[in-house]
């Protein structure tokens, strides 16, 4: 199962990180789980710069985004990959505490995918990851390989 995407976690709760990881095990979802802890860390994975320049070039399944984030927040991870012609076809989910209409507005401003406030309950947290996991690495269509995009992006 090689052809399997990841799937980008860019946390900094290490507390929701552990809970995340837990809720896609128990979905048996088979892809590889890449964790970032904060939104520059994001970006260099992203891009295959830095410390993450050899990774292979395939892209995540999806992303899921917390919005407040050391370094570079996740409205500026957001912005920077959806106004890229390279990353913009990566889905983002903002999975997030923040209830805040601005950052929802925000966010669909800069193209997210979908944003998913985090239930306060364990039990409610663990299934809305599990839902998030299996919707986007196995039943969400992806857009074909961008090489195979015409340049007219």
């Amino acid at each position: 199962m090689a052809d399997l995407k990841p799937i980008l976690l860019v946390e900094d709760n290490p507390n929701d990180i552990e809970l995340t990881l837990a809720a896609l095990e128990k979905s048996q979802l088979a892809n590889k789980i890449v964790i970032c802890r904060d939104g520059a860390e994001a970006l260099d994975f992203l891009r295959r710069q830095g410390p993450h320049a050899a990774r292979p070039e395939q892209d995540p399944a999806v992303v899921l985004l917390d919005l407040k984030l050391p370094k570079v927040d996740g409205l500026e991870v957001l912005a920077a990959v959806k106004g890229d012609p390279r990353t913009r076809a990566i889905p983002i989910v903002m999975l997030t505490s923040s209830r805040e209409e601005s950052d929802l507005v925000r966010s669909y401003q800069l193209g997210v995918n979908a944003f998913v406030v985090k239930p306060v309950g364990f039990k409610e947290f663990f299934e809305a990851i599990q839902d998030l996991g299996v919707f986007w690495a196995v039943l969400n269509e992806p857009p074909p390989h961008r090489a195979s995009w015409g340049s007219g992006d």
